[in-house]
């Protein structure tokens, strides 16, 4: 694979981190990454956005971003409201192609989850995703309810024809609670495909060297690491002794 798209079932559940767990492994492995960001949104113009941040943490060759909007919006109403032109599917699949050309991996980062509008013609990055005809790696929280948002990115990529390779925890949390761990077997079945990786919350505010050491602990094979998810939900769902 050349190109991966990177997508959450929403908003604020550790993508920017999975993306740089897949970038360090790639990295680390000696293949050359880059990262790409269509749309950053909520983010200043001085201030370093998701694909920078990716960098930082996994140590990646290349990071690049089509636009930036400065208010915390889907990106089409992002670029609306500040009157810049949006970056529609078309862009972000001629980004992508260029940077495939000079990387071994070009991971695409995008904002929120699958059918976030990225523009007034209400392109997606499903849409940039069936350009590149590039699979999609999902991002899930752990906890209650993400079995209804991972069930319905899964069915609006089955409709798409879009392969999914699996899903990924983003923020696994230290002390689950029982929906969390019964997530573990259940997240595959919602998704029909594999889980790929649980990423342990607080994991971004590693330092580079720490993150890049523990990353492939984080990731399945089929990502170039070395994490089980029998042997992880098997320790997650054992009791806790006392005494």
């Amino acid at each position: 694979m050349t190109v991966i798209v990177v997508s959450g079932t929403g908003t604020e559940i550790g993508k920017t981190v999975v993306t740089a767990a897949v970038a360090a492994v790639a990295t680390a492995a000696g293949r050359s990454v880059a990262v790409l960001k269509p749309a950053q949104t909520g983010v200043g113009p001085d201030e370093r956005g998701d694909a920078d941040e990716v960098v930082r943490l996994s140590g990646a060759a290349t990071s690049s971003e089509l636009g930036r909007f400065p208010e915390p919006l889907a990106p089409g109403t992002a670029a609306r409201r500040a009157g810049l032109p949006p970056v529609g599917p078309r862009e972000v699949a001629e980004a992508a192609r260029k940077l495939a050309a000079a990387h071994d991996l070009v991971l695409v980062e995008g904002a929120g989850g699958l059918l976030v509008r990225l523009d007034e013609g209400g392109g997606t990055l499903a849409d940039a995703a069936s350009l590149l005809d590039a699979p999609v790696l999902v991002v899930a929280p752990a906890g209650l309810g993400t079995l209804n948002s991972t069930t319905l990115t899964a069915e609006a990529l089955r409709t798409r024809r879009i392969e999914q390779l699996g899903v990924v925890v983003g923020s696994w949390p230290e002390a689950p609670d029982l929906a969390a761990r019964c997530n573990l077997a259940d997240l595959p079945v919602a998704a029909g495909a594999p889980l790929l990786g649980a990423v342990p919350e607080g994991s971004g505010t590693l330092a580079p060297a720490a993150f890049r050491a523990a990353a492939s602990g984080w990731l399945a094979p089929a990502l170039g690491g070395t994490w089980d998810a029998e042997a992880f939900s098997a320790a997650e769902a054992a009791p806790v002794s006392v005494g």
